[in-house]
């Protein structure tokens, strides 16, 4: 039987094929994947203890606050304030960049995170899951500044989310394929279960909050009439299949192919998600597997970040969709 590739021995293998390579970036991931084995254990235990409910603060983004949001935000932080690998992070629950404490090492690379996204179905035991993206930094020396954290995704060095669900999946991409790693509780260890994952070229299900669609623009709502029209050509129609959790909705279109959007509708008409924290990370992802990330008018990955907190439309999935989609969108269809 063929021996399990555990995470590490993965990175491990990786860093090899770089001889200038000095570990910190290895070491950047061995944390990120313990932060996320942290988090698992308390998710895995919230119906058991006093961790589900509000808090009854509001974010930065005007959204509740979960009790699971705070633990996740705050394990993420503490994983990396004092280790010496960041310069400085962003959170999409913190208004402000997150420096590193006075005193402490800093490192050479920036973290933007959503220590827990989809937390608004935390009560109802749905998935959830954490994404992250790295970048390296742009400052020459000192603490880390908002600009450093405020790159384009074509500049990360790394991305990744980490989906908690009937089992805790690491995916990320360093920009040489998009990997999968299944945690096994029996080990403690994220065991190699999906290598080079490939999004298939155009799929057959399209996720997307129909709830919406009387404030979608017209060609929106056109595209999405279209996919339930029968076209045996292009194997329509599709299926809708929507969770409401990005991360549990994304990794199914991953692996499915087809389609998932959040459009700029008429009270978003800039988008609802975050550029910096889900929708960069996930199209860098995307795009590595084989797949495409549009606003609907450009591609997500080559937007210049504005602010920490920045939203923008995202429709993502297999590449014959995206543009398609597009396509209708920009009203060319």
């Amino acid at each position: 039987m063929a021996e399990a590739m555990t995470l590490n021995r993965f990175i491990l293998s990786t860093e090899h094929r770089h001889p200038g390579a000095t570990g910190e970036f290895s070491a950047l991931l061995s944390h990120i994947a313990l932060a996320a084995k942290v988090i698992q254990r308390e998710v895995s235990h919230a119906g058991l203890v006093d961790v589900l409910g509000a808090t009854g603060a509001v974010n930065v983004q005007g959204e509740e606050v979960k009790k699971l949001d705070v633990f996740a935000h705050e394990a993420m932080i503490r994983m990396f304030q004092y280790p010496g690998l960041l310069c400085t992070m962003a959170s999409e629950e913190e208004k402000d960049i997150i420096p590193i404490p006075e005193g402490f090492p800093l490192g050479k690379y920036i973290l933007n995170f959503d220590p827990l996204d989809g937390s608004s179905n935390i009560d109802a035991n749905v998935n959830i899951g954490t994404i992250f993206s790295v970048h390296r930094r742009r400052s020459q020396s000192g603490p880390g500044t908002p600009e450093d954290c405020m790159q384009p995704g074509t500049e990360q060095v790394c991305a990744g989310y980490v989906l908690y669900g009937t089992s805790t999946m690491l995916v990320f991409t360093t920009g040489d394929g998009v990997h999968g790693f299944t945690l096994d509780p029996s080990v403690g260890e994220f065991l190699l279960s999906h290598q080079d994952i490939r999004i298939p070229k155009r799929g057959s299900i399209y996720s997307t909050n129909e709830g919406n669609y009387h404030l979608w623009p017209d060609g929106t709502r056109r595209y999405i009439d279209r996919l339930k029209t029968i076209d045996k050509a292009k194997n329509l129609p599709y299926k809708a299949r929507y969770i409401g959790s990005l991360v549990a909705d994304f990794h199914r279109t991953l692996l499915y192919g087809g389609i998932f959007l959040y459009p700029a509708d008429s009270k978003s008409p800039k988008g609802k998600l975050r550029l910096l924290y889900e929708a960069a990370p996930l199209a860098m992802i995307c795009e590595r597997a084989g797949g495409a990330a549009s606003t609907g008018s450009e591609r997500i990955l080559e937007i210049q970040p504005e602010g920490l907190h920045q939203r923008v439309p995202l429709i993502i999935g297999s590449a014959d969709d995206v543009a398609e989609a597009e396509r209708y969108i920009q009203g060319k269809e």
